[in-house]
């Protein structure tokens, strides 16, 4: 675990001068969707500084708009989290603290640092200004702390329509910074809430909310992504002014980008509602649930989160990076078996008809404690097309042509001598003799094949289904171009073929097809067909 960055140095001088005795940190999800890669440097991170000083990690869902949150995002967050194996001591939900913020808000309102404004959204937005031009105050900001108290605790008690009203902070309306332009820190919405139900018809902003919560909780380092800078003012504001006992500091890290890759909640809820893709565990997206169904490791993400650092300016990685740490884990880690996935029948002449024999082969010959199994090896096998080709074309083809002889792995030398073709004159069988003597393990040498290519049985098999996968997205340039116009017809490929016969995977089993990639069983799997998830190729092409 490499947690050596500005951020454990903060936390460990805090300990040192004693500012803290214990460290709490948080990672605070909205359920409004699934999480992404993005997030898991969040996690990681809140996590492993917690366990590392041997303090103490919540979950909180910060459920503060319920027309946007559900609890199956809640479920989804939670199952997650949980599979980066980030696992939290405390789960809270911003809501639990609804009355709390409430008596906060109260407060502030009787300093005379809050007010009720009747201003709708478009002129809050017209009075606010820009970063050119300074904000006006609002025509209710001079309202007295009798009024705004007995209009805020009627907003609470329904007496008026939704958007009508809105609670602000009063803060200085030409401050540089737009956040802290008097912002909205509480709004009507009259909206089922998955945890309060229909208790309320105001819930507080996120700025607002968010600094509470941490309070309340102790947290001791809010640690977040550096969109959150400019809301730092802000955050410590709250804090100050609704007298919250502790005092939480804010740091930001920088955000995690990965290239060509769709990432943002808003861009992913398109393509799952468009029906672009099966939805938010989509192999081709980088959402973890995505990334798990795809087949990758937990632990590779928490390695690759590891090896990136934790930077304080925001930079773009590619995704291959995280694909080549994929490999370094699998390599070793899953069984080597033989899967086709375009298959081509060869006929092995004189091989006696009925008859099968099995033939001993490691599972991965990296890694002895996987052990061996047995293959089925009979007159019939499949190959894959792109290893025959009528005609040798050149001196640098090592796979299998007429008049030229390979080794099937792990079984005997095969010649090719003629073949068979349909009415369209594509070749649908490869007839073949084989010689008994150069079965694998005799120690023939008296001749070198054209090669070592994998085969699967012809009649001892199982149906499969092969699905790869390539870019989601062919431009991130053109803003131009609606996104959902962008996406690749080809990002799925589907491949149809056969997988051993003796092997029986459980949904979620990775394995290294020889020659293929690596692959993981899919939940779409059945009794008549296995369906495998490419999860990452053999070898990177990014330099």
């Amino acid at each position: 675990m490499e947690t050596s960055h500005f951020i454990n140095s903060i936390i460990e001088e805090d300990l040192r001068s004693g500012k803290h005795k214990e460290i709490i940190t948080r990672f605070p999800p909205e359920p409004n969707g699934f999480l992404h890669l993005g997030h898991a440097r969040a996690i990681i991170t809140n996590y492993t500084m917690a366990k590392k000083h041997g303090g103490y990690f919540n979950l909180r869902f910060d459920d503060t708009n319920p027309v946007k949150e559900d609890v199956s995002f809640v479920d989804a967050i939670k199952e997650d989290i949980a599979w980066l194996g980030c696992q939290w001591d405390n789960l809270y939900y911003a809501s639990d603290y609804f009355n709390e913020m409430y008596e906060r808000a109260l407060l502030l309102v009787k300093k005379g640092k809050a007010y009720v404004d009747d201003l709708t959204p478009e002129e809050i937005k017209e009075y606010r200004g820009d970063l050119t031009t300074p904000g006006k105050n609002s025509p209710y900001r001079n309202r007295s702390i009798e009024e705004n108290l007995e209009l805020f605790i009627g907003m609470k008690e329904g007496q008026f329509p939704d958007g009508s009203r809105v609670l602000r902070a009063i803060i200085d309306m030409t401050n540089p910074n737009m956040n802290l332009r008097d912002p909205v820190i509480y709004r009507i919405q009259r909206a089922h809430h998955h945890n309060t139900g229909d208790t309320w018809c105001i819930y507080p902003m996120y700025d607002y909310a968010h600094p509470i919560e941490d309070a309340i909780e102790g947290i001791t380092h809010s640690l977040c992504s550096l969109e959150f800078e400019d809301h730092r003012p802000l955050y410590d504001w709250v804090v100050e002014n609704c007298e919250m006992e502790a005092v939480p500091r804010q740091i930001e890290f920088g955000k995690l980008r990965i290239s060509k890759s769709v990432i943002g909640k808003r861009y992913i809820k398109q393509l799952v509602d468009g029906g672009v893709v099966f939805g938010w565990d989509d192999p081709r997206l980088i959402t973890l649930s995505g990334l798990r169904r795809r087949g990758v490791p937990p632990e590779a993400i928490r390695d690759f989160i590891f090896a990136l650092g934790l930077p304080k300016s925001q930079g773009e990685t590619e995704i291959d990076m995280l694909e080549q740490v994929i490999r370094d884990h699998l390599v070793m880690e899953v069984p080597r078996v033989n899967a086709v996935l375009e298959p081509l029948k060869l006929v092995i002449d004189n091989y006696p008809e009925g008859e099968v024999e099995y033939l001993e082969c490691e599972n991965n010959r990296d890694n002895e404690a996987l052990g061996n199994r047995k293959i089925p090896f009979s007159k019939y096998v499949y190959i894959e097309q792109e290893d025959f080709v009528e005609e040798k074309p050149n001196k640098k083809w090592k796979r299998l042509a007429l008049g030229v002889e390979v080794r099937l792995m792990h079984a005997y030398f095969v010649k090719a001598n003629h073949v068979v073709k349909d009415e369209q004159g594509n070749i649908i069988e490869v007839h073949c003799t084989y010689d008994k003597d150069t079965k694998s393990g005799s120690g023939f040498d008296l001749r070198k094949p054209n090669g070592n290519i994998h085969y699967i049985d012809g009649t001892l098999n199982q149906i499969a289904e092969f699905r790869l996968f390539d870019d989601l997205i062919t431009d991130f340039e053109d803003k131009e171009i609606p996104f959902i116009e962008k996406v690749n017809p080809n990002s799925m490929v589907v491949k149809q073929g056969y997988f051993e016969k003796d092997i029986h995977p459980e949904i979620g089993d990775r394995f290294q097809f020889t020659r293929n990639g690596y692959y993981a069983v899919d939940k779409d799997s059945n009794k008549e067909k296995l369906v495998f998830n490419r999860i990452v190729s053999l070898k990177a092409t990014y330099k």
